[in-house]
């Protein structure tokens, strides 16, 4: 059975609009994880430009997330070393830091924000 182009058309536009729909589902899920995640680990906000901050948060707390099982909850890490790692990730404010490290291994999380500059780190950083 052959379909007409109209048809195939109208089934592709609708497949592309319920794909669009989940994807948006799925990111505003992602992002209410990463906001009641921040606030229980009390993060600091992000600083950045509008349309980086909830990517640069959805980054954070899948970085963080994705370090903490592979070096507590996979790894040898104890509650201590979490929390030493967790106080370097808070300095980071810089949306756009968040977003570049998207990708990398939650192991690499520590080496990467020891490499970190002055520029990613926040406004509101004590230690400068």
């Amino acid at each position: 059975m052959q379909i007409s182009s109209d048809c195939w058309k109208a089934a592709r536009d609708a497949d592309s609009e319920s794909k669009e729909e989940w994807l948006a589902a799925k990111r505003a899920e992602e992002q209410e994880a990463a906001v009641a995640w921040a606030k229980q680990f009390d993060m600091p906000q992000l600083e950045g430009p509008e349309k980086a901050l909830d990517w640069g948060e959805r980054s954070r707390h899948q970085l963080m997330t994705a370090a903490h099982t592979a070096l507590v909850v996979e790894g040898s890490w104890d509650e201590a070393d979490w929390a030493e790692l967790e106080e370097k990730a808070r300095s980071i404010t810089r949306a756009g830091w968040w977003i570049d490290q998207r990708d990398a291994e939650g192991t690499d999380l520590l080496e990467l924000l020891d490499a970190a500059g002055e520029a990613d780190r926040g406004t509101e950083n004590p230690f400068r």
